[in-house]
């Protein structure tokens, strides 16, 4: 019988950690993977782990260090070794820091990075979470960016930092007990880590109600006593103000929360006079009185709760609209009791120390310095990577001239790749760490192959549990774990004494003050030790149970829950959580919604990690063109049908994918997938990078993030197969 051994899973670096059990073959590579019901994250696997051989074992994958040979934008490079490698890095390094300064040098990383090792090794001192690498600190330069910049920080830093004082990580929704659950801009059934939406299941099945606010009906909008409420896109904020205004005309709020525990609630109460049913409904597309219905639901709830995810912070005003729901749930008294939005209590989470982490050498010197300052304020002073393009072509404030991405495509994530390319041209030095070749790596001038996570040892971090991550097999080809490209790096340019040496030196580092050691963990057959948890108490803000002195009251400026943020205020911003119809829309631009009477939202498809299973064969199976989803009624008028190949555009250009006409989607939206562009998989994936359509310019003026879901567009269908042609103007008029 093959061997198999319980572990973590290694394929998605921004998972914190299924269990698993490895299943190998007789020549003892990794052959499958079932869930570990045993471990932490155990129960159930996501569609990615089906494909666990493929990824891993990937014709696709690097194998050992390139360097270019060809042109910039080709895919040309010639093996070298790592000794090699490192020896071009640090004489480029040396070389810029000499004629423009250690400053000329930025790093940034992505989802490929967030390995928990890593993130603790590398997280800037100071920042909330890990976004970006402090690599580059102890070189002298304060320019490491990271994939935070257009994902997750709005929900997961900015709005609960500014209204609780706390990360999204520091509280749970107690889906468990909940008597009505809000799904809103999320499908948990296509999410990491994949147990969400299983609860989700057994939580309809025993009667709570389900309601999904969504311009697409998702799986949990199909449950038992669920309820689709479509929306028009990025109008949720106003959905979220408008229940407020109910609750509070209808005195449906919870009158000593506000009165002893808020910040700002009678100018709120004041702003929200204008968002009536009637007003909203023209807003949003919902109904008068489903609003109505809403409002009452939550205030009448046994314990309501809501999952979230990034749904609500692509548009001009992301931040707020999330503030606006937390505010929401704050009022109708639905926070930190049974069944609602809680809070983790402290005793009950393993707090790691982060007292080895390096700060920045200055935000101020930054290319971001006067930029996102509420961003740089909670991420470690990480000046914001939108800016980057700004600083390679205008040098603004000055000139980035060679930048290392790691675990990152940001040719394929960020709008405007036609902006990115020129200023990749324009970089005297580029650095590609990664799996597989990306579109980024044609302008590398050295790639360095990294390893999955079942290629290296380390450990994960579940907030009351910590385990030991055992290697899995040996790295294939010559790659490396990232932890180990960084250090050998460090060590390279002389500082390696600034990061722990191994993972091994960096868990004693992180487990100081716990009580809890190395030891501990080898002991347990999962390599695990779980915190024991007290009794759950609620409301922790009259006891003290949210602040780190104990006094009652919230970890914010002004010790109470702030509607209206102090710090957003003292950073220029308005404090309240108030609604902005974004930039781009048929209500902003009607004038624009002639050419493009649609509305464009993009994001994932699962399985999938953006651009990274291209060249999976189950994936290409599954996916083997990028489809964009259109309501039946929208193709009828455009004589489209599943399957025709269409034409996607905006104002700022266009891609051709296949239709997929389904019910599942409203009326005036179309869905379109992230991921194409790269150099791998199928033809029609690599020519079909949805952000030629986006736009650098359109984001949040609070968290910089791009407007990604919130987009007027037209889709037509492609009658003709023809090549552009730059036609010959010599031709005259010949019609």
């Amino acid at each position: 019988m093959a061997e198999q051994k319980p572990g973590i899973c290694g394929l998605c670096f921004h998972s914190p950690g299924c269990g698993v059990i490895v299943h190998f073959d007789d020549d003892g590579k990794i052959d499958w993977l079932t869930p570990d019901p045993e471990a932490p994250m155990g129960e159930v696997l996501c569609p990615m782990a089906a494909s666990a051989k493929q990824i891993i074992y990937s014709d696709a994958r690097i194998r050992q260090p390139l360097k270019r040979k060809g042109p910039k934008g080709k895919l040309d490079f010639e093996p070298i070794s790592w000794e090699e490698a490192f020896d071009i890095i640090a004489e480029k390094m040396a070389a810029i820091k000499s004629e423009y300064g250690p400053q000329a040098l930025g790093f940034y990383a992505g989802t490929g990075s967030y390995e928990r090792a890593f993130k603790d090794a590398f997280q800037l001192g100071g920042s909330q979470i890990y976004l970006a690498p402090s690599i580059l600190f102890p070189y002298g330069s304060p320019n490491a960016f990271g994939v935070g910049a257009p994902c997750y920080t709005s929900l997961g830093v900015l709005a609960p930092q500014l209204t609780y004082g706390c990360l999204h990580t520091d509280m749970f929704s107690d889906v468990d007990n909940s008597d009505l659950i809000f799904v809103w801009g999320t499908d948990p059934s296509t999410s990491t880590p994949p147990a969400l939406f299983g609860r989700l299941v057994r939580a309809a099945h025993e009667g709570a109600r389900i309601i999904v606010i969504d311009p697409r009906q998702t799986a949990s909008a199909k449950l038992p006593d669920s309820l689709w409420v479509p929306i028009r896109p990025g109008s949720d904020g106003a959905l979220a103000l408008g229940l407020c205004h109910i609750l509070i005309r209808e005195n449906l709020i919870d009158q000593s929360f506000v009165q002893e525990w808020t910040l700002g609630y009678e100018e709120f109460a004041e702003y929200v006079k204008a968002f009536t049913p009637e007003t909203v409904a023209g807003i949003t597309g919902v109904p008068q009185d489903l609003i109505m219905e809403l409002a009452e639901e939550i205030a009448d709830a046994e314990g309501a709760s809501y999952v979230m995810y990034t749904g609500l912070e692509y548009t001009k005003s992301g931040v707020q609209n999330i503030r606006a729901v937390m505010v929401l749930w704050a009022l109708a008294g639905q926070l930190d009791v049974e069944g609602g939005r809680c809070f983790v209590p402290r005793e009950n989470q393993i707090h790691l120390s982060k007292d080895h982490q390096i700060a920045s050498p200055g935000f101020d010197t930054s290319i971001g310095a006067g930029h996102f300052p509420v961003y740089a304020h909670f991420c470690g002073g990480e000046p914001h990577a939108s800016r980057l393009p700004k600083s390679i072509l205008e040098g603004d404030p000055y000139k980035i001239h060679g930048l290392f991405i790691l675990g990152a495509s940001i040719l394929t994530a960020w709008p405007n790749p036609i902006l990115w390319q020129k200023a990749f041209d324009a970089l005297d030095f580029q650095v590609s760490i990664d799996l597989q070749l990306t579109r980024d790596a044609a302008w590398a001038d050295i790639v360095l192959p990294a390893t999955t996570a079942f290629e290296q040892s380390s450990y994960c971090f579940y907030g009351n549990a910590v385990r030991l991550r055992e290697k899995m097999i040996d790295p294939v080809g010559d790659s490396k774990p990232c932890f180990t490209i960084l250090t050998e790096l460090a060590r390279k340019l002389g500082y390696a004494e600034k990061f722990p040496a191994n993972e091994a030196e960096l868990l004693d580092l992180v487990l100081k003050d716990t009580g809890i050691t190395r030891a501990d963990m080898e002991q347990d057959v999962r390599l695990t030790v779980r915190k024991s948890a007290d009794p759950m108490a609620y409301r922790k803000w009259e006891t003290g149970g949210l602040r780190k002195d104990g006094k009652p009251g919230f970890e914010t400026p002004s010790g109470k829950f702030e509607i209206k943020s102090t710090l957003l205020e003292q950073m220029g911003y308005d404090g309240l959580p108030k609604y902005e119809e974004s930039f781009e829309t048929p209500v902003s631009r009607p004038l624009l919604a002639n050419r493009f009477p649609l509305v464009l939202g993009t994001g994932p498809f699962k399985p999938d990690m953006k651009s990274c299973l291209r060249a999976v064969p189950d994936f290409i199976e599954k996916y083997p063109n990028p489809m964009v989803q259109m309501n039946p009624e929208d193709a009828a008028d455009r004589k489209i049908e599943t399957g025709d190949t269409v034409v996607v555009k905006t104002a700022r250009g266009f891609v051709e994918m296949r239709a997929d006409v389904s019910e599942n989607i409203m009326r005036g939206f179309v869905y379109a997938p992230v991921g194409g562009g790269g150099p791998l998989g199928p033809e029609s994936w690599r020519k079909a990078n949805v952000n030629v359509l986006t736009d650098l310019e359109q984001f949040d003026p609070i968290s910089g993030f791009p407007v990604y879901k919130t987009l007027m567009c037209q889709v037509k269908k492609k009658r003709r197969r023809r090549t552009i042609v730059v036609q010959d103007p010599s031709l005259g008029c010949v019609g």
